[in-house]
Formats: structure tokens, sequence, C-alpha cells
């Protein structure tokens, strides 16, 4: 017979490992065969082990990819009908020692009026483990600017100083775990003008401009 949802259930399930159990009239080498557990493919993850219960045999078989068995333990060859109840106090326990981890990190804001050929500078700070973070500048499409800076955290603070890309808008700031770029943080957008800067002359009466030319009323 073919697969039956109602006979498959989690008896644990967490966000790294699910324990399954699955109850049927078919045989051991039916249930086996490639295409069987089709239906719940999208549940099944490798490393999942499932408590397979079938007409001729009790098992505990790991589930590869592409939610398929591999041979697992045969607990019995014969078996009959065997109730697994979903509650606080199983029949047996997987124990799993961890500790959550907290890994952050928070961009300051970026300073407004960057000018073309200035520099930007940025800081973060840093909460968990991380030695070190990459600040980089990125276009509108998320397209890295060179170069990137490697940065050592200190006292959960990192602080960089990064060139100011060309004329345009829509750049951002990426500041991201040199260990695990997963852990990131993005600026808002920002633009960068060109330079004008004006410049007194040497005779103080009057402003230049940064190619020398004199500024008229």
């Amino acid at each position: 017979m073919p697969f039956s949802p109602a006979s498959f259930n989690a008896l644990i399930q967490t966000s790294a490992f699910n324990l399954w159990h699955y109850r049927t009239s078919d045989s051991r080498a039916m249930v086996s065969a490639d295409g069987y557990f089709a239906p719940v493919a999208d549940s099944l993850q490798p490393g999942d082990l499932m408590v397979l219960q079938t007409s001729d045999a009790m098992a505990i078989v790991p589930l590869r990819s592409n939610d398929t068995l591999g041979p697992g333990v045969t607990l019995d060859g014969t078996v009959g009908p065997v109730s697994l109840l979903r509650a606080s106090a199983q029949g047996f326990r997987f124990g799993q020692a961890a500790s959550a981890v907290v890994r952050t990190i928070l961009l300051a804001p970026i300073a407004a009026g960057i000018l073309v050929g200035g520099s930007i500078p940025v800081s973060a700070r840093v909460a968990g483990p991380i030695g070190q973070v990459v600040f980089s500048v990125r276009q509108a499409d998320g397209t890295l600017i060179p170069p990137a800076q490697l940065v050592t955290v200190q006292n959960g603070q990192a602080v960089a100083s990064l060139a100011a890309p060309p004329t345009g808008s829509g750049y951002r700031i990426r500041v991201e775990d040199a260990a695990d770029p997963a852990i990131a943080a993005l600026s808002g957008s920002f633009s960068v003008a060109p330079d004008t800067g004006l410049l007194l002359d040497e005779a103080a009466d009057g402003l230049l401009t940064e190619s020398g030319n004199r500024l008229r009323r």
C-alpha cells in the first residue's frame, strides 16, 4: 500500500534534529524503496532518525538525502503492534547538551556629506565571540566595491575608515563577521557628492575653485 501520512508522526523536533515514527502494514523492503516517503520529503532532513514499524520488522534507521533510508539497526525481525506515545515521559531519551551563543553586530549611522576622494569613518559594536569583522562599501545591488577592510574587534568595538567611492547614490556600508558572513549589518543608503570645496586665494580677498579659477559675482 502507498505511504500513509496519518501513520507518520514526529516524536522529537528541534532546529537541528528530528526523530520520526512510522507504522505501516507494508514490509520493510517496500518501505525502503526509493520514493516511498516522497509525499513528506520536504520535512525529512539528512541525519534525522526514524523509528520504523513494519509488518515484518521494527528498526531505527537514518534518513539520507532524497528521502531515502539507510540500513539502520533492526530491533526485531517480527513484531506485533507497538504503541509509542508522544508525552512528557517517553520510553527512551536522546540527550543533547547545547548552550545558546549570541553574536550580534550593530553598525553605527553613517555620517552625511560624503565627498568623492574623501574617506568614510565607520564603526560597529560587537557582542559575542567575534574576533574580526570585515567592513566594505556596496553598490545599490549589493556588489562589493573593493577593497574590503579586515578589522580586529577590541573591547566590543571595531573602527575603520573606508575610501569614498565615485560620485553616485544608493551606496551602503556592510559589516560582517569574518568567520561567519551570515552575521552582518547593513547601513542605510547614502550618496557621494563631487568635491566642490572653495579655497581662499593668497591675497585672501577672493574664492577659488579646486581647479584654481576665481569665482565672480
